[in-house]
């Protein structure tokens, strides 16, 4: 059994799409995902599967469509991916100025140059990123909300979506707790 790592795109925003987690765990676990675990309410999942992530992701996409009535793009991650996107972080989380977050953003593919090239155009004030191959990680000096960097991840395709440090080192305790136990 591999461990995953799925974050759903477009559930619990702004009061739209609402699935609460105990039901979303309850129904992957009665479609054979193993040991599922959610973590807060915007859509994120670890747990076991014997498929390969390519059929999983379509298989999930499919059970949130049909019992909850949601179009939700799944994003997976296996174990390694994720303690290697954990790793590879270009920034130091624990030296945050007062103000600044880290984000990441998930793509379901890499992007095309013109796109990853558009984000050196829009980037404005003191906000950096960099692009490893399916994540984006931006350090951003002000809000989320004020950033014209954030705001222009969307740009990269149809198949983005973003979460603090926080939530991205919460995830990757829990997929080590499950590889230990």
């Amino acid at each position: 059994m591999a461990i995953y790592v799925a974050l759903l795109r477009g559930i619990n925003v702004g009061g739209k799409n609402k699935i609460k987690m105990a039901d979303l765990k309850k129904a992957l676990e009665r479609v054979g995902l193993g040991r599922v675990q959610t973590y807060i309410q915007s859509g994120n999942i670890v747990f076991e599967a014997e498929e390969e992530a390519a059929a999983l992701t379509g298989r999930m996409e499919s059970l949130i469509k049909n019992e909850f009535g949601i179009a939700a793009t799944v994003f997976l991650r296996t174990a390694e991916e994720w303690k290697r996107l954990i790793a590879d972080c270009p920034y130091a989380p624990g030296a945050l100025a007062e103000g600044e977050s880290l984000q990441v953003s998930l793509l379901s593919e890499a992007p095309l140059p013109q796109k990853v090239d558009f984000l050196a155009e829009v980037k404005s004030g003191d906000d950096e990123y960099r692009l490893q191959g399916r994540e984006l990680y931006m350090l951003l000096r002000q809000s989320i909300l004020d950033s014209k960097l954030a705001a222009s991840t969307q740009k990269l395709g149809d198949q983005v979506t973003t979460r603090n440090w926080n939530t991205i080192s919460k995830l990757g305790d829990m997929v080590k707790a499950m590889e230990e136990g």
